[in-house]
């Protein structure tokens, strides 16, 4: 804005105007002057400040300063998930922040400063490649590193090839490249389930035991929920193995209390992954860091059961011998009905089939899985729990937002990000 003040020469102009008052006027044009140009400095310092809490929201690390006024620029211009998709440009935000939002995932401890491994590569690939998040749970896919960059060969008895990755610093971004899991270890395409059938996954959560880990660390990883507040004693109990006795220390009520509200839905669920195992040997290698994620192909025979379904389903068969007997790995989700409902399950399937892969279509098709993607986000953005209303409101409006928009989780970054930027 430019001002021009023009002098007054002319006695016979100034008769009758009281050159005081014109003083005042001036004065007055000056201090609006003055604030309009205090206004617009702190409007541009206030975009500034913004693009700077949101990339290190975003990044984890400072930006450059070309971003940081490139940012500024698209916030001033009410273009906010624009100016949060920059900042995700950033190579931190895959190395870094997708890093540690995805690594507690993969592990029995749920350690944020694991290894990158099979499964959380998997994550930082999907969602760089705005790959619908559903899939992770399904597809036959798994990130590698780029040929290019001479790694270790993928290897279904270590992690070499990522921790290769990890060594020398590469670039995820860029570093990363999707291919078939099937085609690096050995499973049938339909056997695959995206990171539930990682080697990363196999061996947290296949490891000895009875596989139900796999589904328990599922519902908290991917469905923000443990067995606990999923008990329900009205579920039949007509699917619970025979390892599970009917009569703890003699008392049938804990059973019926407690046993039963959690393995009459867990134990049908556990069954889509009855053909698979954490191959290892226990006696040299105890941790399993040179074990193998193995299924029981058509035609193979486990030797304990005599089907395709792995040993360690008829493990402690006599515990209760009138218990569910595993045959094949047909499940069933009989948290359908009863209070379990709360979970959000897509009327569009069946609740019930065979497999790891349909087994994670059903998880990854809940409203419960939608939703936990954002609080997940949001806890890791805003650095906290969704606590008050507007952040419940905002968390409800991200899911919507997050569905809508083919399950891209950088949208979901860009939204919260945007929600969380002036705290």
């Amino acid at each position: 804005m430019k001002l021009q003040l023009y002098t007054l020469k002319s006695r016979h102009f100034l008769n009758g105007i009281d050159v005081s008052q014109l003083k005042v006027q001036q004065g007055i044009t000056l201090l609006l002057l003055s604030c309009l140009t205090i206004f617009s400095a702190n409007t541009s310092a206030g975009t500034l400040e913004q693009a700077k809490q949101l990339h290190d929201r975003i990044a984890g690390v400072p930006a450059s300063e070309q971003t940081l006024n490139e940012m500024s620029v698209l916030l001033s211009d009410s273009k906010p998930i624009e100016a949060a998709y920059l900042a995700m440009e950033n190579p931190a935000f895959y190395s870094t922040t997708l890093k540690l939002f995805a690594t507690p995932w993969t592990n029995i401890d749920q350690d944020s400063f694991a290894p990158l491994n099979d499964y959380s590569a998997t994550v930082i690939g999907a969602v760089r490649d705005d790959v619908d998040f559903r899939q992770l749970l399904q597809a036959d896919m798994v990130y590698v590193g780029d040929n290019s960059l001479n790694l270790p060969a993928y290897s279904t008895r270590d992690n070499a090839h990522y921790q290769a990755l990890e060594d020398q610093f590469i670039d995820l971004k860029s570093g990363l490249e999707r291919t078939t899991q099937s085609s690096v270890n050995g499973l049938p395409s339909d056997a695959t389930a995206g990171v539930l059938t990682s080697r990363a996954a196999a061996k947290a959560f296949f490891y000895l035991g009875t596989n139900r880990a796999m589904v328990r660390f599922t519902l908290m990883n991917h469905l923000c929920t443990d067995l606990e507040p999923l008990k329900d004693n009205t579920r039949s109990p007509d699917r619970i193995r025979q390892d599970v006795s009917r009569s703890p220390g003699g008392d049938s009520r804990l059973f019926i209390n407690n046993c039963l509200a959690c393995h009459s839905g867990m134990d049908p669920l556990a069954q889509g992954f009855a053909y698979y195992q954490y191959d290892f040997d226990v006696e040299s290698d105890p941790d399993g860091d040179s074990g193998a994620i193995t299924y029981n192909q058509s035609g193979q025979i486990d030797p304990d059961t005599g089907t395709r379904v792995q040993g360690k389903y008829h493990i402690n068969s006599t515990s209760f011998p009138y218990g569910y007997v595993t045959e094949d790995d047909e499940w069933q989700n009989y948290w359908r009905e009863g209070v379990n409902q709360k979970l959000g399950w897509d009327e569009s399937l069946n609740g019930k089939g065979f497999g790891a892969k349909s087994l994670g279509q059903e998880f990854a098709n809940s409203q419960a899985f939608a939703q936990c993607q954002v609080k997940k986000v949001f806890k890791t953005v805003c650095l906290r729990d969704a606590e008050s209303t507007e952040d419940i409101n905002q968390i409800a409006a991200t899911t919507a937002s997050f569905q809508q928009n083919s399950y891209q989780l950088k949208r979901v970054f860009a939204e919260v990000g945007n929600y969380c930027m002036g705290e």
